[in-house]
Formats: C-alpha cells, sequence, structure tokens
C-alpha cells in the first residue's frame, strides 16, 4: 500500500526531531490513533483501539510520550512544514492566517482554564484558549505556530503555574502580542513576508497593526464598528503654535464639539454616509450550491485611535466595508494596507481567504482529535496539539499530491462553501453549513494492522524532502 509506505516515510521523518529512538513508537502509536475512526482521541481510548491485548502498557507509554517526554512541539512544527510545505502552490501569493480556538473545560486545574470567550459556544465560559497562525495558499492551510493563551490570573499564581510545569521564563501575553511573537519567530527563521489576515479580535488593537506594518507586511483584519479613522475630508488640527512657558506644541489635535470636520469618525458611521455609487456587488468563490457574493463598499483613510499623542497622521489605509442588500446595517469591516492599486475584487477575495483556518479548526478538532486532551500540563497540551497537527499535516500532504484520489477536487476553495461544526461561531461570522470529513481512517487501520540525537532547529521552509 503507497500510502502506507508514505506514512512510515513521514513518521521517520517527524522522528528525526524527537531526539530518541525510543521515542519513535510512541510517534507512530499516537498519529495512528489520531487517525483511527474513535469518538474521543484522548490517551485510553486510543490506546486500546491501537493495541487492545496490551491496552494498559499502551496507555501508560502513550501517556508518557504526550505528557512528559522532553521532546519540541516547536520542532515537531516545523518538520511537519518542511514536509507539507513545499507542495503548497504559492504562485497567487500567500497568507499568515491568526486566530484563536477555545476549548471547553471545567475545573480551574488544567493549564490555562479560565472563564473567557469560547470561539465553539460562542459566548464566555471556562475554557482553554489557544492563539495559532496558519500559513494558506489558495488551495491549502496549514498552522505552523501554537501557544496556549495564558490567562493574567493564571499567569501571577505561582502555585498553579508550577504543578502545571508552565515554563519560568513565559510572562502574561495578550492575545495579539502573542501572535506577534509567532509572526515576528517565523520571519526570523526565514519565513517570507505574507500579507496577515486575522478577525477583529486582533484588528482593533493598534499596536499589533503597527507593529505588522513595522515588520514591513501588508495586512487585512477585521475591525468594529466602533473603530475610528479620519475619512476623507477629515483630518485632526494642526500643533499649537505655542503653549505655555514658551514650548512649542508637537501633538495633534482634535477639533471637538465646535468644529466636526476635525475629529475622526467610526467606521460604521463612515459606511451608513456612503452614498449608493460606492456600493458593488463582489463575488469572491463559488460555494456548495450558489456563488458567494454580497455588497461592498472600500474608502481611503487613517487609522485614528490615540492619534492625539502622535505629531503626525498615521500612512493611509483602506477601510473595506461589508453590507449585505437585505441587512439593515453593515455587516463587517476590515482595515488593509493592500496597495493602493489593488481591485475591490482582490481585496475583498484576500478578506475572506480567512476562512481557511476556520476550516483547519474543524478537521482538527472532528477529526483529529485537537480538544481531545484530558491532562492538565503545559508540555502534554501543547504536544497533543502538535501531534494533531502532525497527522492533519499528512493527510494534507496526500490530498495535494493526489487531488483526485482523495477529492480535494471536488472540495478544492472554487467548488466548496465554507462548511463549519454546528457549534462553532467564530467572531462576527454566522454559523457554517455541516461540517464535511477530512480523514480516510483507512490509513490508520492499515497501519494498526502491520505493526504488531535532537535535530538542529530549521527554518519553516526548506528545500522539498526527498520522496
Amino acid at each position: 500500500m503507497d500510502d502506507l509506505i508514505e506514512f512510515e516515510r513521514y513518521m521517520a521523518h517527524l522522528g528525526e526531531g524527537l531526539g530518541h529512538a525510543d521515542r519513535h513508537a510512541g510517534l507512530l502509536g499516537y498519529c495512528t490513533g489520531l487517525m483511527s475512526p474513535l469518538a474521543r482521541k484522548s490517551v485510553e481510548p486510543m490506546a486500546a483501539h491501537v493495541d487492545p491485548l496490551k491496552a494498559r502498557s499502551r496507555h501508560q507509554s502513550l501517556h508518557h510520550f504526550v505528557a512528559d517526554a522532553h521532546w519540541s512541539d516547536e520542532q515537531m512544527l516545523l518538520r511537519v512544514c518542511q514536509w507539507v510545505v513545499p507542495l503548497m502552490d504559492f504562485s497567487d501569493d500567500g497568507w499568515w492566517i491568526i486566530d484563536d480556538t477555545g476549548f471547553p473545560k471545567q475545573g480551574r486545574h488544567s493549564v490555562g482554564v479560565a472563564r473567557q470567550y469560547c470561539g465553539m459556544l460562542g459566548k464566555q465560559d471556562n475554557c482553554q484558549v489557544a492563539v495559532s497562525v496558519s500559513l494558506a495558499c489558495q488551495a491549502a492551510s496549514l498552522p505552523v505556530a501554537w501557544q496556549l493563551y495564558l490567562p493574567r490570573e493564571w499567569a501571577d499564581d505561582p502555585a498553579r503555574r508550577a504543578k502545571a510545569d508552565v515554563p519560568e521564563q513565559l510572562q502574561f501575553a495578550t492575545k495579539p502580542a502573542i501572535a506577534l511573537q509567532q509572526i515576528e519567530h517565523l520571519l526570523d527563521q526565514g519565513a517570507p513576508k505574507h500579507c496577515v489576515l486575522a478577525d477583529a479580535g486582533y484588528g482593533v488593537d493598534t499596536a499589533f497593526r503597527d507593529r505588522l506594518s513595522a515588520l514591513g507586511l501588508r495586512y487585512v483584519v477585521g475591525v468594529t464598528g466602533a473603530v475610528t479613522v479620519w475619512p476623507p475630508g477629515r483630518k485632526p488640527r494642526p500643533p499649537r503654535t505655542s503653549v505655555p512657558r514658551g514650548h512649542v506644541g508637537t501633538r495633534l489635535r482634535r477639533g471637538g464639539s465646535e468644529s466636526p470636520l476635525h475629529n475622526p469618525q467610526s467606521v460604521k458611521e463612515l459606511a451608513l454616509s456612503l452614498g449608493p455609487e460606492q456600493w458593488h456587488s463582489v463575488t469572491w468563490r463559488e460555494g456548495t450550491n450558489a456563488d458567494l457574493q454580497s455588497r461592498f463598499a472600500r474608502v481611503r483613510v487613517r487609522a485614528a485611535h490615540r492619534d492625539n499623542l502622535r505629531d503626525e497622521l498615521r500612512p493611509p489605509e483602506w477601510l473595506l466595508v461589508e453590507w449585505p442588500g437585505a441587512d439593515t446595517e453593515p455587516l463587517k469591516y476590515w482595515l488593509s494596507t493592500l496597495p493602493e492599486e489593488v481591485t475591490l475584487q482582490r481585496m475583498v477575495f484576500e478578506a475572506k481567504m480567512r476562512w481557511r483556518i476556520e476550516r483547519d479548526y474543524q478537521d482538527l478538532k472532528q477529526d483529529l482529535g485537537l480538544g481531545d486532551y484530558e491532562g492538565r500540563g503545559w508540555r502534554g497540551f501543547h504536544h497533543h496539539a502538535s501531534l494533531s497537527i502532525a497527522a492533519y499535516g499528512f493527510l494534507l500532504a496526500q490530498r495535494l499530491q493526489h487531488p483526485d484520489e482523495i477529492g480535494a477536487k471536488k472540495n478544492s476553495p472554487q467548488r466548496q462553501e465554507l462548511a463549519l461544526p454546528t457549534h462553532y461561531r467564530p467572531r462576527g461570522s454566522p454559523p457554517g453549513a455541516a461540517p464535511r470529513p477530512i480523514l480516510n481512517h483507512e490509513l490508520a487501520n492499515a497501519y494498526r494492522r502491520t505493526s504488531g540525537s535532537t535535530a538542529a532547529p530549521m527554518p519553516v521552509l526548506l528545500p522539498p524532502v526527498r520522496r
């Protein structure tokens, strides 16, 4: 079976980064369990499925491998990238897609658990949240960075940190700050400067957008209607020419109630003021039953947040607004530093490309057990996630290499509307359709039937692995 041979070669490639040869059995068993047809993919049911005659001893070995063994989850993700990324087609550009995903969790002892927004539930609840960056092209996407968000109540609790084995050097960081650290680390490794996509949870953070620009990265990020901008025809007052004690003013000034043209405007107010001639119907992708289409308008603006503490305006950028014809008010807003000459069609296409990370989460959670880890520690949480992504990476590589056999042609973005789990509600997005499977469980079953020194760091993008 060619797929089985390829799977063994893939496992051998990943195993080179584990540090010790005796960890290879754990890698093989764990990934086989993740790709098996189990309702829940925690350690115990996977051990019973992979080795039913020695379920107890296999459970102990798999638990040690994922929860206690000292191997690098970052190295695992890099090796997955080395295998998959050369198969991805970036001829029509690529994207870095930032998002976070939640895992409902009760109690208070599992690392990072707190009452916070959970995308799976669409509301605040007790959960863990992880921040990730995916590398995407038109045909595929792959998570390449993954880190648990540690709420301040955890970051400031030495006892809980020690019990969950949280790294000592890790300090509290907001989700946008974690995402920036991930992006900067990828760039330091030689990753390309693709456009960054993110939802409003990140886009409303002015420091986040400013840092992306400072790194030389274009972006298309969601914002809320309350974000303020300087639209055409509005600008702040210049600095004062004289101030008390003879100092020369340097800060921009707003006009106050007596001078509205020197005050910024919320993006919602600006969208509501646009004339009918500025709205255009745009189709960005073919869906399952019909073209995905809506009304959009765009305006050149300058971000206004805290610019009264600045001595010059921020550079101009695009405000993109979506307002479906049947809705009573605009639906979504984006700020973008795509070039001024970019077409509206292309801008909408890039803004909507963020759906791919939701597809990643759908497959990883529904088919590859991403949310099924039952341990409480930092190491196990990240090990389990990297192994779920490793299993996903192999299936993605197979789909890219054999699209007719795997069915990717039918499920390509040109033919398949975004399908989300019925319980998954991304911020600012309507619920999706019924989920669709990625897995062919026969591969895991075939491997199950046949089974009776630390590598140096490497960049995300490497020459293709010889197959």
